[in-house]
């Protein structure tokens, strides 16, 4: 009798398992993070931090995967392409401080969802930091990479259940 059950079991879980990859969907989204077009970023951040966009595209990417949701960064995207395409913008960023007097920076995104060339829903998201355990020894670059790697975990979780005009992070 309990084998029986235990093969139930392991068919309904293979079942379940096939389903879930079934319903998977990939989303499209570029590889690089643009900013805004209307933006107010100092220069020196835009030429200085030049993987910021990058980054963000990989860490959300990195962090969705690990919320079984599949991210495939493309060169481009089109919200008008059929299937899912997350579009996602920087819209300010501020590096104000330093190691010495201390790090004050922060990123802004906005990001849209598509589907077949409708919207799903939105967000804009804020992270800051002070440079964390030894922030001292740290570039600006670097700590604005910290602020973008906690978005892209802000944005993987508003994967799992997008809500339109969400406000994500801080």
């Amino acid at each position: 009798m309990k084998s029986k059950f235990k093969t139930s079991l392991t068919c309904l879980a293979l079942l379940l398992s096939v389903c879930s990859l079934v319903n998977a969907q990939e989303i499209s989204m570029s590889n690089s993070s643009p900013y805004e077009a209307d933006n107010d970023i100092a220069n020196n951040i835009v030429d200085e931090c030049t993987t910021l966009g990058s980054k963000l595209a990989s860490f959300t990417k990195s962090y969705a995967g690990k919320k079984g949701i599949d991210i495939n960064l493309v060169e481009s995207i089109s919200t008008s392409a059929s299937g899912k395409t997350l579009k996602l913008e920087i819209s300010d960023a501020v590096s104000s401080g330093n190691g010495f007097i201390g790090h004050h920076k922060f990123v802004k995104v906005r990001g849209s969802l598509w589907e077949n060339g409708e919207k799903v829903a939105s967000f804009k998201g804020k992270r800051s930091s002070g440079g964390g355990a030894f922030g001292g020894y740290k570039g600006s670059c670097s700590v604005l990479g910290r602020c973008v790697k906690t978005l892209g975990k802000d944005i993987a979780a508003w994967l799992v259940n997008p809500t339109d005009g969400a406000t994500i992070g801080e």
